[in-house]
Protein backbone atom coordinates (compact mmCIF):
# COMPACT_ATOMS: atom_id res chain seq x y z
CA UNK A 1 0.00 0.00 0.00
CA UNK A 2 2.86 2.42 0.02
CA UNK A 3 6.48 1.92 -1.60
CA UNK A 4 9.29 3.88 -0.90
CA UNK A 5 11.91 4.91 -3.21
CA UNK A 6 15.78 6.22 -2.26
CA UNK A 7 17.64 8.38 -4.22
CA UNK A 8 20.91 10.68 -4.45
CA UNK A 9 23.01 8.44 -3.36
CA UNK A 10 26.59 8.31 -5.01
CA UNK A 11 30.43 8.95 -4.96
CA UNK A 12 31.75 11.84 -2.98
CA UNK A 13 35.27 12.63 -1.58
CA UNK A 14 35.78 12.94 2.29
CA UNK A 15 34.69 15.97 3.78
CA UNK A 16 31.81 16.82 0.79
CA UNK A 17 28.34 16.56 1.07
CA UNK A 18 25.01 14.42 -0.36
CA UNK A 19 21.59 14.43 0.09
CA UNK A 20 19.33 11.58 -0.01
CA UNK A 21 15.46 11.64 -1.02
CA UNK A 22 12.95 9.28 0.00
CA UNK A 23 9.48 9.13 -1.63
CA UNK A 24 6.73 7.92 -0.74
CA UNK A 25 3.77 6.76 -3.28
CA UNK A 26 0.36 4.76 -2.72
CA UNK A 27 -2.43 5.55 -0.97
CA UNK A 28 -1.44 7.11 2.34
CA UNK A 29 -3.74 6.53 5.31
CA UNK A 30 -2.68 6.90 8.35
CA UNK A 31 0.18 9.22 9.26
CA UNK A 32 3.40 8.11 8.97
CA UNK A 33 7.10 8.42 10.81
CA UNK A 34 10.41 7.59 8.89
CA UNK A 35 13.56 6.88 9.59
CA UNK A 36 17.07 6.60 7.57
CA UNK A 37 19.41 3.36 8.27
CA UNK A 38 22.24 2.41 6.86
CA UNK A 39 24.30 -1.26 6.31
CA UNK A 40 27.76 -1.01 5.48
CA UNK A 41 29.53 -4.89 4.41
CA UNK A 42 29.81 -7.50 6.98
CA UNK A 43 27.96 -4.96 9.44
CA UNK A 44 24.76 -5.10 10.78
CA UNK A 45 21.84 -2.81 10.00
CA UNK A 46 21.82 0.46 12.14
CA UNK A 47 19.45 3.38 12.28
CA UNK A 48 20.57 6.70 11.12
CA UNK A 49 18.13 9.39 12.14
CA UNK A 50 14.72 9.43 11.99
CA UNK A 51 11.52 11.98 12.20
CA UNK A 52 8.42 12.03 13.14
CA UNK A 53 5.07 12.53 10.94
CA UNK A 54 5.00 16.65 11.91
CA UNK A 55 8.95 16.98 11.48
CA UNK A 56 8.66 18.72 14.92
CA UNK A 57 10.67 15.30 16.61
CA UNK A 58 13.66 14.37 15.56
CA UNK A 59 16.61 11.34 16.11
CA UNK A 60 20.30 10.94 15.45
CA UNK A 61 22.57 8.62 16.17
CA UNK A 62 25.77 9.42 17.44
CA UNK A 63 27.37 8.54 14.26
CA UNK A 64 25.84 11.72 12.05
CA UNK A 65 25.00 13.89 14.95
CA UNK A 66 26.07 16.94 13.62
CA UNK A 67 26.82 16.45 10.49
CA UNK A 68 23.19 14.93 9.31
CA UNK A 69 19.52 16.52 8.94
CA UNK A 70 16.62 14.87 8.57
CA UNK A 71 13.54 16.82 7.37
CA UNK A 72 10.22 15.74 5.36
CA UNK A 73 7.71 17.70 2.81
CA UNK A 74 4.94 16.10 3.42
CA UNK A 75 3.02 17.93 0.47
CA UNK A 76 5.64 15.84 -1.80
CA UNK A 77 5.42 12.61 0.44
CA UNK A 78 9.12 12.82 0.97
CA UNK A 79 11.42 12.56 3.50
CA UNK A 80 14.85 14.09 3.08
CA UNK A 81 18.74 13.02 4.33
CA UNK A 82 21.36 15.97 4.34
CA UNK A 83 24.97 14.61 4.86
CA UNK A 84 27.65 17.00 5.52
CA UNK A 85 31.52 16.27 6.47
CA UNK A 86 30.84 12.72 4.83
CA UNK A 87 33.59 10.25 6.10
CA UNK A 88 34.68 7.16 4.89
CA UNK A 89 32.86 5.28 7.41
CA UNK A 90 29.71 6.67 6.50
CA UNK A 91 29.57 3.94 3.21
CA UNK A 92 27.00 2.04 2.88
CA UNK A 93 23.77 1.51 1.49
CA UNK A 94 21.22 3.93 2.70
CA UNK A 95 17.40 2.93 3.40
CA UNK A 96 14.16 4.50 4.04
CA UNK A 97 11.92 3.19 5.89
CA UNK A 98 8.12 4.12 7.49
CA UNK A 99 5.94 2.79 10.27
CA UNK A 100 2.47 3.38 10.00
CA UNK A 101 2.44 5.81 12.96
CA UNK A 102 3.34 9.27 13.96
CA UNK A 103 6.04 8.55 16.14
CA UNK A 104 9.94 7.34 15.32
CA UNK A 105 11.55 4.41 16.54
CA UNK A 106 14.99 3.35 16.71
CA UNK A 107 14.98 -0.17 15.79
CA UNK A 108 14.95 -1.62 12.30
CA UNK A 109 11.92 -4.02 13.58
CA UNK A 110 9.53 -1.86 14.14
CA UNK A 111 9.76 -0.36 10.73
CA UNK A 112 6.49 -1.20 8.24
CA UNK A 113 7.68 -0.40 4.80
CA UNK A 114 10.97 -0.04 3.41
CA UNK A 115 12.76 1.23 0.20
CA UNK A 116 15.20 -0.30 -1.88
CA UNK A 117 18.69 1.47 -0.68
CA UNK A 118 20.67 3.81 -2.56
CA UNK A 119 24.61 3.46 -2.87
CA UNK A 120 26.63 6.02 -0.50
CA UNK A 121 30.27 5.78 -1.31
CA UNK A 122 33.14 8.23 0.70
CA UNK A 123 36.40 7.82 -0.78
CA UNK A 124 39.11 9.90 -2.25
Amino acid sequence: QVALVESGGGLVQPGGSLRLSCAASGRIVNSYATGWFRQAPGKEREVVAAINWTGRSTYYADSGKGRFTISRDNAKNTVYLQMNSLKPEDTAVYYCAARLDSNWRVNHKEYNYWGQGTQVTVSS
